[in-house]
């Protein structure tokens, strides 16, 4: 390979997401820096190229973590200038919640560098598995919490809405004794409530990092969201609240009957897209 920039995921479990092509390149890599989770997955990296580093250490406590994110794109990029072949391996999937990963491949590029992003399995992907939750049955809605509260992102309750980073609610800086939640997980349940009622079920999801080990899956209603603990890789889901009815006009436009479209015409009570404690 010539120099340039490939951007890897590493999955959400240990080393056991790690996909045939990103194998490859980590190997052939020039460079390797990497951003994971846990120490498992960084010795496989080690194994597969010596020529590892480590991009954590430009996380401090109380840093802007955005000033974390351009020094890591400051790094990475200067690797590449040297004309080397650089690979960047991201926990999860590279492109999701990976700020670096995208300023890099856009810069490299601007200069008319080859970069690539490379695919890998998401806490998204854990969580469809996990919970058997099928995007296509209601319709899903994705949004980060801080953002969906900032800016009021609109939303519709007849499908799933999945908030991701709950536990961290309205933090921008790097914590690393953990982060008092409580403040942005109030703004959260008083926003939901103007949509579910208190006793809407909703999830509190987090993903299986070994696996030996169980997915987190914690059913509770919304009123009591507030006494359940968080983490910073905590995901809410909210499953929908009222069943949705197809538009008359819409059936005659497309020619079609209510007797048609079964396959679109979900309800809450089918068996199919109850999600339930597994």
């Amino acid at each position: 390979m010539s120099a340039g920039l490939i951007v890897v995921g590493t999955g959400i479990q240990a080393a056991g997401q790690f996909t045939i092509e990103a194998r490859t390149v980590v190997q052939k890599a020039d460079t390797v820096f990497f951003l994971v989770a846990d120490p498992l997955t960084r010795d496989y990296l080690t194994r597969l190229n010596q020529n590892t580093v480590s991009l954590h250490d430009l996380y401090e406590t109380d840093k802007p973590r955005m000033q974390s994110y351009v020094e890591m794109v400051d790094r990475i990029t200067s690797e590449v200038y040297a004309d080397k072949l650089v690979c960047v391996a991201f926990y999860g999937h590279p492109g999701v919640f990976a700020f670096p990963a995208h300023e890099a491949i856009h810069r490299v590029r601007a200069r008319g560098i080859y970069a690539r992003m490379l695919p890998g399995i998401s806490a998204e992907d854990c969580l469809f598995a996990d919970l058997g939750l099928d995007p296509a049955w209601t319709g899903c809605q994705s949004f980060e919490a801080t953002d969906f509260l900032l800016f009021g992102r609109t939303f519709d309750p007849r499908s799933s809405l999945i908030l991701w980073q709950v536990g961290v609610i309205g933090d921008t800086s790097f914590q690393a004794n953990g982060y008092d939640y409580k403040r942005g997980l109030k703004a959260l349940i008083e926003r939901l409530k103007q949509v579910y009622d208190a006793d809407h079920k909703v999830i509190v999801y987090e993903a299986s990092h070994l696996p030996i080990s169980r997915f987190r899956q914690d059913w509770v209603e919304l009123r009591q969201l507030s006494e359940v603990k968080l983490t910073a890789e905590s995901t809410l889901v909210v499953p929908p609240r009222i069943g949705a009815e197809p538009d008359p006009e819409m059936l005659a436009k497309l020619g079609l009957s209510n007797d048609k479209i079964s396959r679109f015409n979900w309800r809450l009570d089918d068996p199919v897209i109850r999600m339930s404690p597994a």
